[in-house]
C-alpha cells in the first residue's frame, strides 16, 4: 500500500517518493517491518493461545525433556502469517504477479495447517486432517500455481515460452526442459510442457511437506528456513536486475526483483517468530506455520527458476524427509521378510535420531543451522563455477 501511495506521491515532488523505486530499500523496509510486528504482536498472540488454551497435544517418545513441552501453545504459525501479510501489503508491488502467486500460495497454505490444527486442538482429534485430504488441498494448489506459471501472459509477455531453468556446472547455468522431450514439433512441446508442470507440483509438495517433517524441535524449522529465505532473497534479486544478471551470466527475469522484496519480508517474520520459538520453546508454529513455509520457499523457487537448486538448499528438508521414507520402506520390507520390522535410524525424522542418542536438543539445532548456512552458501557459489 505504501508503495503504490507513494507512486501516486511522485507527480508531487514528495519527499523520499523516489526511495520506493529502489528493491534494496523496500527488502529490508519489508525485513524490518515483518519482524518488529513478529516482536511486538507475537507476544500478544501467544497469551491469546493460552487464553484459549491452544496447548501441544505430546506423544510420549521417550525423547529427553519431550513432556516439558506439554502445554506449549501452537498454531503459532499465525505470528508468521500475519507479520508477513502486513510487511508484503505495506512495501510490495501487489500488482506483480509473482508477488500475487506468492500471497495466495501463503493463504492456501496457511488455511491448510490452520484447518489442520484446528481439528488436532479443537476436536481432540490427534491425526488432524487426512493425509489424503492435505496432499489433495496441496495438488490443487501446485497444479494452479504451474497452470498460471505456465500461460500467464504477465509472466511471459510477448516473448517466447522458453521452458529453461537454472543448473549449476555448465557455461550458461540453464537446462531446458524440451531437452527430455523424445518427440519433436507440437507433440514434442505439449511433452515438455508437461514435465514441466509435473515438476513445479513436485518442488511445492516436496519442500511444503519436507519443512512439516524438520518442524520437530524447537527453532529448527524457523531458524533453517530463514536461511533458505535469504539465499533465495538474494538469487531473486540478482535474477530481477538486469545489470547484475548480466554480470553474472545468469538468467534474467524481469519483475522477479520483487521476489526478493517478499523473501525479505518472510525471513523478517521468521526471524521475528524465532525470538519466541528458540529453546525452551514459548509457541509451537504448527502446521500453520510448516505447511506455509514450506509452500512459500517451493512457490518462490519454481517462480525465480531456481528448483532444480532446491535439493542443495533445501538439504536439511530433503535429509529429513529422506531418513522418515528410508526408515518407513527398511521396517516394511524387513517385516514382511523377517516377521518383524527393524530401523534404520533410532528414530525418524532425522533430529530424532541424535536426541535419541543422547544429543541435546539446542546443539542439534543449533548444528542443523551451520549445515544450512553451509549449503545457502554453497548454492550461491554454483552461480560462478561452470
Amino acid at each position: 500500500m505504501l508503495y503504490h501511495l507513494f507512486n501516486l506521491l511522485k507527480d508531487f515532488d514528495f519527499p523520499g517518493h523516489g526511495l520506493v523505486t529502489y528493491l534494496s530499500f523496500r527488502a529490508i523496509a519489508a525485513v524490518v517491518i515483518s519482524m518488529l510486528f513478529a516482536f511486538f504482536a507475537g507476544g500478544a498472540i501467544i497469551r491469546r493461545l493460552q487464553k484459549a488454551q491452544i496447548g501441544e497435544t505430546i506423544r510420549d517418545l521417550g525423547l529427553e525433556g519431550q513432556m516439558q513441552k506439554k502445554g506449549t501453545p501452537t498454531m503459532g504459525g499465525v505470528i508468521i502469517i500475519a507479520s508477513l501479510l502486513v510487511s508484503v501489503l505495506l512495501v510490495c508491488d501487489l500488482s506483480n504477479i509473482y508477488v500475487q502467486l506468492l500471497l495466495i500460495t501463503t493463504l492456501w497454505c496457511g488455511g491448510i495447517g490452520f484447518a489442520d490444527d484446528y481439528i488436532k486442538v479443537f476436536r481432540h482429534n490427534k491425526e488432524g486432517m487426512s493425509e489424503k485430504m492435505k496432499l489433495l488441498l496441496q495438488f490443487a494448489l501446485a497444479l494452479g500455481i504451474a497452470l498460471i506459471f505456465c500461460f500467464s501472459h504477465k509472466i511471459w509477455g510477448d516473448g517466447p515460452k522458453q521452458l529453461v531453468t537454472t543448473i549449476p556446472f555448465v557455461k550458461s547455468n540453464e537446462f531446458d526442459y524440451s531437452w527430455l522431450s523424445p518427440f519433436k514439433g507440437q507433440l514434442g512441446m505439449y511433452f515438455s510442457w508437461g514435465i514441466y508442470v509435473v515438476m513445479i507440483i513436485i518442488v511445492i509438495l516436496a519442500c511444503s511437506n519436507g519443512t512439516n517433517l524438520t518442524d520437530g524441535l524447537d527453532g529448527l524449522a524457523s531458524g533453517t528456513s530463514a536461511v533458505v529465505g535469504v539465499a533465495l532473497g538474494v538469487l531473486a534479486y540478482l535474477g530481477g536486475n538486469v545489470i547484475n544478471a548480466g554480470y553474472l551470466n545468469i538468467m534474467y527475469l524481469p519483475g522477479s526483483g520483487e521476489v526478493a522484496v517478499f523473501m525479505a519480508a518472510f525471513v523478517g517474520a521468521l526471524i521475528g517468530f524465532l525470538w519466541y520459538n528458540t529453546y525452551p520453546a514459548q509457541v509451537f508454529m504448527g502446521d500453520t506455520g510448516s505447511l506455509t513455509i514450506g509452500g512459500v520457499i517451493g512457490v518462490a523457487a519454481v517462480l525465480i527458476r531456481k528448483e532444480l537448486l532446491l535439493p542443495l538448499l533445501c538439504g536439511i528438508f530433503l535429509m529429513e524427509s529422506v531418513s522418515v521414507l528410508m526408515q518407513r520402506s527398511w521396517f516394511k520390507y524387513t517385516k514382511r521378510k523377517y516377521g518383524e520390522g527393524r530401523r534404520i535410524f533410532l528414530m525418524a525424522p532425522l533430529h530424532h535420531h541424535y536426541q535419541k542418542k543422547g544429543m541435546p536438543e539446542p546443539r542439534i539445532v543449533t548444528r542443523f543451522w551451520i549445515i544450512g548456512i553451509i549449503l545457502a552458501v554453497s548454492t550461491l557459489a554454483l552461480l560462478k563455477i561452470r
